[in-house]
């Protein structure tokens, strides 16, 4: 599951919540800062041009200590609804690499089914660290996509 230097995590979720909804998620700037951080952090979005060819430089700040820690990648391949795949590299030298994560969703009866690969992560990180990670981000990913809210409400 991981090479000597770096590690993988696979993580998979159904989602009540159209895939359009959820695609949507991960290319909006003012979605990800609410859901992407993982507990006890806060996010930035400094860039995003969520374009095949194009990039994201975001920031996670730890909110108890106020250290915080940038990265940033490029948008690989974008197929509405189905599959998002990019990478990201800290900003950090501690850090070294890039990190390649597939994000792909295919919609079902109950919702959409969204798997996640992060191949490529830096060695210094446990990989634990990164599966908890996701799995609250993920948590609150639901939290957004998933209510129906009528705009007369």
């Amino acid at each position: 599951m991981s090479d000597n230097a770096t590690g993988t995590v696979r993580l998979h979720r159904v989602l009540r919540a159209p895939a359009e909804r959820v695609y949507r998620a991960f290319l909006d700037p003012d979605a990800l800062v609410k859901w992407l951080p993982p507990h006890g952090f806060t996010c930035k979005v400094h860039r995003m041009d969520a374009r095949v060819g194009g990039g994201h430089t975001m920031s996670f700040t730890n909110f108890g200590t106020g250290s915080s820690h940038s990265f940033g990648g490029t948008y690989v391949e974008l197929v509405p609804n189905e599959l998002i795949r990019y990478t990201d590299r800290f900003d950090d030298p501690g850090l070294p690499g890039e990190m390649q994560v597939t994000v792909t969703l295919k919609q079902g009866i109950a919702g959409t089914e969204l798997h996640i690969v992060q191949e490529g992560i830096p060695a210094a990180i446990p990989v634990e660290f990164c599966y908890l990670g996701w799995q609250e981000s993920l948590a609150l990913l639901a939290n957004v996509v998933e209510p129906e809210i009528p705009d007369d409400a």
